[in-house]
């Protein structure tokens, strides 16, 4: 499955985290979420809870929330 962003259209979280990854060069697919909470049931079965931004790569066996976290993930890990 390589990487995927679960992502909220017009989410600023999501959008920096999009960004950052089309800047280093990342492929990535993205599943866009349902606005409300209540209807993100996958977003919970993959990482434990609803809120987005959630990234998952398979190839190193992570999965995360929080932007920041994320964004760091990308500089630290993805990025060439």
């Amino acid at each position: 499955m390589g990487i995927v962003l679960y992502a909220l259209d017009g989410c600023p979280f999501c959008e920096a985290v999009h960004d950052a990854l089309s800047t280093a060069g990342v492929d990535y697919e993205t599943h866009w979420v349902d606005a409300l909470h209540s209807e993100r049931d996958e977003v919970k079965r993959v990482s434990g809870q609803r809120a987005v931004p959630v990234l998952v790569d398979d190839d190193h066996g992570v999965t995360m929330a929080e932007s920041e976290k994320i964004l760091q993930y990308i500089d630290q890990t993805l990025a060439q």
